[in-house]
């Protein structure tokens, strides 16, 4: 076992391990640390705990100290320092009739490095506009290409559920999302109702997954063939997921009759455990660039 602190370098950023040495560090303590690009300032989100030796990548750098004042007041004028660093570069992206959009401008703690996150539709040609910042800046520049999840992420903002977005907030890594998750939990496939501010499919399709398929599992489906508790057979007219009740079209003396039972009260063959939704050609067509979403982020704070 290896004792380890948690520390995080932005809003729901990924955790890195780092080697707590003697210091007594709580959650919540802002530290000095060495990171792969540099001394960077981050906050404890895991005090000190052990874990086994295998789970950290070694060599486990350690801390070099718990943040001071000074260096506080040193995190704020970076801060200040990176708005200017934003204009300056916009203008020189303007300059070079450059076909991408600034995101963020970003210091590392101790000044060796100035980062710039863009987006843009496809590969850039930015020679000239690092050569034309490093004589502006005087130090080490890199720009980074991001998708627009990772800009939204980045941005932050409030979704349509009135509540700030969950990659912003809390989600530290992006988890895939297709379009069959929307379809698993009955939802419209209009892109406008179940797209995020970022363009792609909500994350939060996936938080309520898995309670879907369990409860998608004990329902027939639309079309199946039931047998009533009266002893009818019927068809399947619709679901309710959540309330685990079935309408039964019953033809009765040449009419037809709709019912509803609970599930339970229903005799039907189960769905197979792995039987998936399809999503036909044509929602795929209606749906184009929203099928998918990858699970894997390009910023990283480290």
């Amino acid at each position: 076992m290896i004792k380890v602190v948690g520390v995080r370098f932005r809003n729901a950023g990924k955790i890195y391990y780092f080697d707590p040495a003697d210091f007594q560090i709580k959650p919540g303590d802002h530290v000095i640390v060495e990171t792969a690009r540099g001394v960077e300032l981050g906050t404890t989100t895991l005090g000190i705990r052990e874990v086994k030796e295998e789970s950290v990548i070694q060599p486990l750098r350690p801390v070099i100290r718990i943040a001071t004042e000074e260096d506080e007041a040193t995190v704020a004028s970076n801060r200040q320092k990176e708005k200017e660093a934003y204009k300056i570069c916009r203008e020189k992206i303007r300059k070079h009739n450059l076909e991408m959009k600034l995101v963020q401008a970003e210091y590392t703690f101790d000044n060796n490095k100035l980062l710039f996150y863009f987006t843009a539709d496809g590969r850039v040609d930015f020679r000239e506009l690092v050569k034309d910042l490093a004589s502006v800046f005087r130090t080490r520049i890199e720009l980074r290409q991001i998708g627009v999840r990772d800009e939204t992420k980045i941005l932050g903002g409030m979704g349509i559920c009135g509540r700030p977005l969950c990659c912003s907030s809390y989600l530290s890594e992006f988890v895939p999302v297709s379009i069959k998750m929307a379809k698993e939990q009955n939802l419209s496939l209009n892109p406008t109702k179940i797209s995020g501010m970022c363009g792609r499919l909500m994350c939060c399709l996936k938080n309520e997954q898995d309670t879907y398929e369990y409860l998608n599992s004990k329902l027939p489906m639309v079309g199946d063939k039931v047998t009533t508790p009266e002893g009818d057979m019927g068809e399947v007219a619709s679901i309710n997921v959540l309330r685990q009740t079935v309408k039964v079209i019953i033809e009765y003396k040449d009419e037809k009759e709709m019912r509803e039972y609970p599930t339970d009260e229903l005799k039907f063959k189960p769905r197979k455990k792995k039987e998936k939704l399809k999503v036909s050609e044509e929602e795929m067509k209606e749906l184009f660039g929203l099928e998918d979403n990858g699970g894997k982020s390009k910023v990283d704070a480290n």
